[in-house]
């Protein structure tokens, strides 16, 4: 992607905790901001969002086996309620 350059003002303040926090995270000053907007704008959560379908549709199937496979147990009636019953009689 190409690169704009986008010059800002901010108080000595708001500079130094930019610094700050940049350098605590490894990364420039540029890139801190970048992020910053990013996460403002939403970009990195629809990414998030993005990914996390696309797994959940490649394993779909793994998924559904796995909740299906465990499913009997729990979709009988009474169960709950005589196990219930087996520790009451404990």
């Amino acid at each position: 992607m190409a690169k704009t350059q986008l010059n800002v003002r901010v108080d000595e303040d708001t500079a130094r905790a930019a610094r700050e926090r940049a350098l605590e995270r490894g990364m420039s000053v540029n890139r801190y901001i970048e992020e910053l907007v990013r996460q403002d704008t939403g970009e990195v959560g629809h990414t998030f969002v993005e990914a996390a379908a696309d797994f959940m549709k490649q394993y779909e199937t793994v998924f559904a086996e796995e909740f299906e496979a465990g499913a009997p147990d729990r979709a009988k009636p009474g169960v709950r309620d005589q196990r219930e019953g087996r520790r009451g009689q404990l």
